[in-house]
């Protein structure tokens, strides 16, 4: 009787307190958001009220010295020097939070001679001068292992042609088409002996990181040899987002972070195809995170647009730019917030259209005046699409979310309050 009443009494206890989630929520914070103006701008005390949701946290970003291969800081001033020691505020966040703390390198802001990150494969020696130094800058600033998000050759995104142009392009087909990089498969062996010599050289302290971000629209199926890093990896973070956006379609907007193909779409470009991949190819699936933009990308209107604002539909380049950011078709999630409230003394407010079916996305639009002027159309993550691809992750069994990135985010509570409502929404829901 005794016994059976002890055994009630831990049933008892473990129901009101269940045991904490396993999963990774892995924070990566764009450091180019300090020089950012305004209310844009995020300074390192800004990260604290998101940091006690993240058990990894990512500084963005290190490149890569053109000449001698290795990895350094892309602004010594603000990440080094002692004015402001950047690497030393991020990675004391430690001392804080119970969490690990990587570097990352990459991230599409490494913009000169990006074909460097091409070029350093094809050399032993160069794999291993970057190896050496992304050790060393690692060790010497504190940081737990290092994230590779390499910059590979994109896809190339589908084209809007005439009749014309579509019969030509099929006869062209027919002969074979011109890849994306011409070294694939050279590239594909570098990137796998880098990550083997890489995970080498950081073993040598105990408990270090490494893992790899899958940038938007770079073919995992060309580049990434699966069964022979993934057990040399802690996490692959599949950044799958940006499938549409107005720079690489310009004249056609749709949904651009999908979790499942919608209707008559390229089945490859949506977050289920991707995490595909990797399990079919042998990826545990409790080493894949999947990436939650905070971005929304934005398209002009014009009068040759359908009024029904249901995607695809055609689109005249990148829509206007945020007060915040300030960057043509590129939106904040607090600069979407302001763009569904009525204020006064701008122009209407966009109508937001909800996705019953939880597998497209949000989106929201106004359409031109009728001058043909005003109209835009945005796809964007809120925080109902952010627990929904939670939801994802903890259906597939995957290794969690990552939030890329922390200063896209409503880090000031703009919109209801509430700061971080993308990332407090999809650690709830993991």
């Amino acid at each position: 009787m005794k016994v059976l009443i002890i055994l009630t009494a831990l049933v008892v206890v473990v129901a009101a307190n269940p045991p904490a989630s396993t999963s990774k929520v892995v924070c990566y914070y764009d450091s180019s958001s300090y020089v950012r103006e305004s209310q844009a701008r995020m300074l390192p005390n800004d990260l604290d009220p998101a940091l006690s949701f993240c058990n990894v946290g990512v500084y963005g970003y290190a490149g890569i010295q053109a000449d001698t291969y290795k990895m350094v800081s892309l602004n010594e001033n603000l990440d080094i020097d002692r004015t402001h020691a950047n690497y030393r505020a991020f990675t004391n966040n430690k001392s804080k939070y119970p969490m690990k703390v990587l570097l990352s390198v990459g991230g599409d802001v490494d913009l000169e001679d990006p074909q460097k990150y091409n070029t350093l494969l094809e050399s032993p020696q160069a794999i291993t001068a970057f190896t050496n130094s992304a050790v060393l800058l690692a060790e010497q600033y504190g940081f737990d292992g290092i994230d590779l998000a390499w910059q590979f050759a994109k896809t190339k995104p589908k084209k809007i042609r005439s009749t014309w142009g579509s019969i030509w392009h099929g006869i062209k087909k027919t002969f074979g088409t011109t890849p994306v990089d011409d070294k694939e498969a050279e590239h594909r062996e570098g990137f796998t002996a880098l990550v083997r010599q890489l995970k080498q050289a950081l073993s040598v302290r105990p408990n270090t990181v490494l893992s790899i971000t899958v940038l938007p629209n770079v073919n995992s199926s060309i580049y990434y040899d699966v069964p022979s890093i993934i057990n040399l990896v802690d996490f692959v973070n599949i950044a799958a987002y940006d499938y549409y956006t107005p720079e690489r379609n310009p004249k056609e907007a749709d949904y651009t972070a999908p979790i499942y193909a919608p209707q008559n779409r390229n089945p490859l470009l949506n977050a289920d195809a991707a995490v595909t991949y990797w399990l079919q190819n042998g990826a545990p699936s409790q080493k894949l995170v999947l990436a939650i933009s905070t971005v929304g990308r934005s398209w002009k209107l014009d009068a040759e647009s359908e009024i029904a604002g249901v995607p695809p539909l055609h689109a005249d380049g990148p829509g206007e730019a945020g007060p915040y950011t300030k960057v043509e078709g590129k939106l904040s999630y607090p600069e979407m917030c302001l763009k569904l409230i009525n204020q006064k003394g701008v122009r209407p407010h966009l109508r937001k259209v909800t996705d019953p079916s939880k597998r497209f996305g949000t989106y929201a639009f106004r359409l031109p005046d009728d001058s043909g002027e005003g109209g835009q159309w945005v796809s964007y993550e809120d925080p109902d699409t952010a627990g929904q691809k939670a939801a994802y992750v903890k259906s597939k069994n995957l290794g969690g979310i990552s939030i890329m990135d922390l200063s896209m985010d409503d880090f000031r509570g703009t919109c209801t309050g509430d700061k971080y409502p993308i990332l407090r929404a999809a650690k709830y829901r993991l």
